[in-house]
């Protein structure tokens, strides 16, 4: 048999077929590993956030008409974040918490607040929906630190700034790993932990174990607080906590 003869009946039979498929699939999966950092984790980002928005267009229309009646106006809330190298954007969530104000005008306590609806978005994540935008256009990443407050930027020490790295995430490695219910501290160290060994099957990883999170409710809040504390810097003479937990190479 001839080389053309073999390649013919390798792309005309079945089984030919299926060889070049699995081939094709094992060099696209190779590729995405060894190039994941500098091109396919930005390239799925982009690629799945834009199926995302399109299959759960339907949801978000109803959680906006929804929310737009539960929280009496715009369903929507925004805020300035720092990105990566923190660059600021604007993150876009459902709002969780009313916009109710004290007699002097002050808003009330996120305790108060925070209703009925606002914790079942929480709950269940449906509020991080809309950061989907922001994956898309590039702010944010599937995986990655969260985005915190940009007050927060003057007060990390010279390890915490490396969360700023790479792109925000809509989940990451301190998400699945106690979320708000872990301290500052061991929350950015887990941080650092995922930017130093970030990886497709790292990746994959997070976003099952960000499921089973969201299923199981863990760690919505702090212990102390229905969101979480405020955070005021790390003291220095703090003892850093040793982070045992590795991501999958």
């Amino acid at each position: 048999m001839t080389f053309n003869d073999f390649l013919h009946t390798l792309t005309t039979q079945w089984w030919g077929i299926a060889i070049i498929c699995v081939l094709a699939l094992a060099i696209w999966i190779t590729l995405s590993a060894l190039l994941y950092r500098v091109f396919f984790k930005r390239f799925y980002d982009m690629l799945l956030s834009g199926i995302a928005i399109l299959c759960l267009s339907p949801v978000l229309l109803v959680l906006i008409i929804v929310g737009a009646i539960k929280m009496k106006g715009n369903p929507f809330f925004t805020q300035l974040r720092p990105g990566k190298n923190g660059k600021i954007f604007k993150l876009i969530k459902f709002r969780t918490m009313s916009n109710e104000k004290d007699e002097n005008g002050k808003l009330l306590p996120d305790n108060v607040r925070l209703n009925k609806y606002g914790k079942i978005l929480r709950s269940t994540s449906l509020d991080e929906l809309p950061e989907l935008f922001n994956i898309f256009v590039g702010h944010m990443s599937i995986v990655g630190p969260r985005p915190l407050l940009v007050k927060y930027l003057p007060l990390y020490n010279e390890e915490q700034r490396h969360r700023h790295d790479v792109r925000p995430g809509l989940t990451g490695y301190a998400q699945v790993h106690g979320r708000n219910a872990i301290s500052w501290e061991k929350k950015f160290e887990l941080d650092v932990v995922y930017i130093n060994k970030i990886s497709l099957f790292g990746d994959i990883l997070i976003l099952i174990q960000t499921v089973l999170s969201v299923f199981k409710k863990e760690g919505i809040s702090s212990e102390t607080s229905v969101t979480m504390e405020e955070f005021k810097g790390t003291p220095i003479e703090a003892p850093v906590e040793e982070i045992k937990e590795e991501l999958v190479n």
